[in-house]
């Protein structure tokens, strides 16, 4: 089988697996879904959505956020990971949303970038997800599935190659989806530590798996 059709077989599965795949970070706009994925560096989903509803409704938008201060923020985000980076790079975001985006949330990954807290993994969140643009948020989640399932080169050693890589051979249209699909899995089956390799419907299809059953 080449590199396009494996591809092609693992899309496929994911299709009919997960049909509706999509982001689990909980938001209404996008520039709540800017706030969480900015929260959401080193910090579960799950985490990020125990805290925003208190957040948002006390910061409903880029203005509120802009003209708070760090001791007003700062208790609303103290629970996650790296709070007081994540405060200073909040209300940074803001105000530069404000000063140089007349307070929209830019649609490009350049301008996204732009913004303080704002990485290459988080500009591709945002624009996939809010813009539908073919962009591939490479997470530690993708990093690892994207290697044990022979996608990508297992001596890929930066989220830069990897996404380079996936972009070659998933289909534009289908990128979009094919970054939650790999979350999700590496998320809930092809877990780091120890993959339930059990309760996957790719064994047939992943390398990893192959290796495991002949080390055994």
């Amino acid at each position: 089988m080449d590199k396009q059709e494996h591809y092609s077989q693992i899309l496929q599965y994911f299709a009919e697996a997960m049909p509706t795949a999509e982001t689990e970070l909980a938001y209404s706009n996008p520039f709540e879904l800017l706030v969480a994925v900015i929260l959401s560096a080193q910090c579960t989903d799950k985490r990020v959505n125990m805290m925003t509803p208190a957040l948002f409704r006390a910061f409903p938008t880029a203005e509120h956020l802009a003209h708070t201060t760090f001791d007003e923020l700062f208790p609303y985000i103290k629970s996650i990971s790296y709070p007081n980076n994540k405060t200073k790079h909040l209300i940074g975001m803001a105000k530069m949303l404000l000063a140089d985006f007349g307070g929209e949330v830019p649609d490009t990954i350049e301008k996204l970038q732009k913004l303080p807290g704002v990485g290459r993994k988080t500009a591709n969140v945002i624009a996939s997800v809010v813009y539908d643009k073919p962009a591939m948020a490479v997470d530690t989640h993708v990093f690892r599935v994207s290697k044990r399932l022979g996608l990508v080169n297992p001596n890929a050693k930066t989220p830069l190659e990897v996404e380079k890589e996936l972009m070659q051979h998933i289909p534009t249209e289908q990128v979009p989806r094919a970054h939650h699909w790999l979350i999700l899995h590496g998320r809930y089956v092809c877990v780091a530590r120890k993959p339930k390799c059990a309760d996957c419907g790719l064994q047939s299809l992943c390398p990893s798996f192959e290796q495991a059953s002949l080390d055994a």
